[in-house]
């Protein structure tokens, strides 16, 4: 059976997930700025309260970003550290994706418009469809002023907003059926959305744990 760790730092919220002889264990703490000292211990209490040594795990996964600058280079530094100590695979998780797979858990529902409030007056935004129980991106991620937003092209059906960027849903340039502004991701569901890359081997090396800010693909003008 397959042994995967998870954990996200990316916002808000501090989360570790354990999926081990095919039960998932959680923990999961909202601690603003506590990130750094909250996360490994965290992890080892989780690991102990399951009688599982760091050894025993498959991979590690955990929220890649969009998010906090800060929180995503915590994730990302925890996990390269044990990653490249027990020599193991990682499955870096979109937050976005996470997001729209905690409103497919908690709400039933199958299209997600995830926003997470980016500060400097912007979103960042990814529009998701559930395929056989995982969110799946149509289109790509993207940094927006809530103005510019869309769903996609074509599609029809309702939507369900998640995350801290339907704070502003008066100024977002799309309406959706219903929308929880407080959601935040949680490392059980960067757990589920990982255990589907593990099982399609996209899991990558330590080296290749990267954040994805998002910003960094606008920091250029775009060509003409």
């Amino acid at each position: 059976m397959t042994t995967l760790l998870a954990l996200d730092t990316a916002t808000e919220a501090c989360s570790v997930a354990l999926l081990h002889n095919g039960k998932v264990t959680s923990h999961y703490e909202v601690i603003p700025r506590m990130h750094a000292q909250k996360l490994l211990p965290m992890i080892k209490q989780l690991l102990a309260d399951s009688g599982v040594a760091l050894n025993a795990l498959d991979a590690i996964a955990f929220g890649r970003g969009p998010g906090a600058f800060t929180g995503v280079r915590i994730a990302i530094g925890v996990v390269q550290g044990l990653a490249f100590a027990l020599e193991r695979p990682v499955l870096p998780v979109s937050n976005l994706a996470a997001l729209a797979q905690g409103a497919l858990r908690e709400q039933g529902v199958q299209q997600v418009a995830a926003a997470i409030d980016a500060r400097m007056d912007e979103v960042y935004w990814g529009c998701y469809q559930a395929t056989a129980g995982e969110m799946r991106l149509v289109g790509r991620e993207a940094v927006l002023p809530p103005e510019q937003v869309a769903l996609p092209l074509e599609s029809t059906g309702a939507w369900f907003g998640a995350g801290t960027g339907w704070g502003y849903a008066e100024r977002l340039a799309v309406k959706v059926a219903a929308s929880d502004a407080q959601a935040l991701p949680s490392a059980v569901d960067v757990l589920a959305l990982a255990g589907f890359a593990w099982a399609r081997g996209e899991a990558v090396t330590a080296e290749q744990a990267q954040p994805v800010y998002l910003r960094d693909n606008v920091a250029t003008p775009k060509k003409q």
